[in-house]
């Protein structure tokens, strides 16, 4: 598994940065956010889902058959929509309610 960054839609807000748990994501000095060893990524998706400007792309490692499945987040007015690439461009969603995410 990966994190992928598109410096052209990064705006160097450092929201992504404040979120990492494992401090790994760093600002460049062109300000936008990258990760000097993304094989250190744990895979834990924060980054991803407080991106509110679609910076940043997470690649599914063949143990949880990606097979070069790409995981990217959007925010909508209710929540979050989870949206899964394969290598072919088929792509499926998931919305999840802000709302609800936390019930039990």
């Amino acid at each position: 598994m990966s994190v992928k960054f598109n410096r052209s839609k990064c705006v160097g807000c450092r929201q992504c940065v404040e979120v990492c748990p494992g401090n790994l994501i760093k600002i460049g000095s062109d300000r936008k956010a990258y990760i000097p060893h993304e094989r250190d990524c744990w895979g834990c998706t924060s980054c991803i889902k407080e991106c509110r400007f679609g910076a940043i792309d997470f690649f599914l490692g063949p143990d949880l058959e990606g097979r070069g499945t790409k995981l990217s987040v959007s925010r909508n007015e209710n929540g979050y929509v989870w949206t899964f690439t394969d290598i072919q461009g088929h792509k499926r969603q998931i919305s999840i309610n802000a709302k609800d995410a936390n019930r039990y």
